[in-house]
């Protein structure tokens, strides 16, 4: 972190600006092992942003959680105790963020995340420094339900991880599917193998699966049930279809629909300089990790312009305004400081050697949580 000299700032207040703290940010996300790569680009999203604003009052430290809860929130008190940050951030999994958010929220930090959602915090557990950039975890569930009515499908079975993200994506899909239920499954979270589940799919008389499976877990699933001749459509929220997986799955993935508050395709200036700026950084197309992660940082920094962190209330004023070009286009946060967003339908396709996602549909337009009601701030 460059500090601010003792002659800068002399200058600055004689040109009447007002010199701000820094900011301290700590990063705390899954770097190694299972998941490791949506911790991979959230980081890499956050820190492009960070770069890019060129900003010398901004200093991030980052450390891997290795997806346990445990050494999550030993790396957040040491954060917290010993870093001395400011915003903590970069969480991925909602057993990790439930471990860790009230407590540090609790001890007067903010904390900005840029993937898990778990209800509790958007509902009788939301607080003033918690605001989250990417969704509410039932959203993009909600609006595959929707795409589900809207297909003619009317017997779904439906899988997902037994953790609260998994709770949550099953609870949404519900909440706005019309249909009847072949089953209902709850998997082993990092499972990799599904030969008993998709046993139980073949003998469901189902019409259509609907899974949420992330990161390697939905790798292993999709291949398995390519090659099992199980020929019911598939529905899923982005992070089973999101560009890391897809690269790994291959044809088997061809043409599956699966919703998402974001593609690259999103038809705004910020986005394509975005998607521009991360494959020339990186060498790969960015994901919708990457996407939240880049929101995140910039949500950030458009508060840091407008107030000193050290004044909580006016930081938090500035959180809330959401004063920022997102890659989503309009941004706003709701009363419990969740997105208010339109959802995508997106279809898996082929860009020469590149397995990716187009926009076919809007699933939900500017659609809040389920929980906000119930947020008293």
């Amino acid at each position: 972190m460059k500090l601010r000299s003792a002659a800068l700032a002399a200058a600055m207040a004689l040109a009447g600006a007002t010199a701000q703290a820094d900011v301290k940010v700590g990063m705390i996300t899954t770097l190694s092992g299972g998941g490791a790569g949506l911790g991979i680009d959230v980081r890499d999203g956050f820190m492009l942003a960070v770069s890019q604003s060129g900003r010398d009052d901004l200093e991030v430290v980052i450390e891997d959680d290795q997806r346990k809860p445990d050494i999550a929130v030993q790396l957040a008190d040491k954060m917290i105790q010993s870093e001395k940050v400011d915003v903590l951030t970069g969480i991925i999994w909602s057993n990790l963020a439930m471990a860790v958010v009230p407590a540090a929220t609790a001890q007067g930090k903010f904390y900005l995340s840029p993937n898990a959602g778990p209800s509790p915090l958007a509902g009788k557990g939301c607080h003033p420094n918690y605001f989250n950039v990417a969704w509410q975890n039932d959203n993009l569930h909600e609006a595959a339900g929707a795409y589900a009515n809207d297909s003619g499908l009317k017997n779904s079975f439906i899988l997902a991880p037994n953790y609260p993200a998994g709770k949550d994506a099953l609870t949404g899909y519900k909440r706005f599917f019309e249909g009847e239920l072949a089953g209902e499954l709850y998997t082993k979270l990092g499972q990799t193998d599904y030969a008993a589940e998709i046993a139980q799919i073949r003998a469901s008389g189902a019409d259509s699966v609907y899974f949420f499976l992330p990161g390697g877990m939905g790798i292993s699933f999709l291949k398995q049930y390519a090659a099992s001749g199980v020929d019911l459509p598939l529905v899923g929220p982005a992070f089973s279809f999101d560009q890391g997986i897809l690269q790994a799955v291959g044809d088997a993935a061809m043409g599956v629909k699966n919703t998402s508050q974001w593609n690259k395709d999103i038809d705004n200036a910020t986005n394509a300089a975005f998607v521009e700026a991360f494959q020339a950084e990186f060498g790969r197309l960015p994901s919708l990790y990457a996407s939240q992660g880049f929101d995140t940082a910039n949500l950030l920094i458009s508060a840091m312009g407008k107030a000193d962190v050290a004044d909580a209330d006016a930081f938090r004023a500035a959180l809330k305004a959401a004063d920022f070009d997102s890659v989503r286009g309009d941004f706003a946060f709701g009363d419990n400081h969740h997105p208010v967003q339109d959802i995508y339908v997106r279809e898996v396709i082929k860009e020469g050697d590149i397995y990716t996602n187009k926009i076919i549909a809007t699933g939900l337009s500017k659609h809040a949580d389920a929980y906000a009601a119930d947020c008293k701030m």
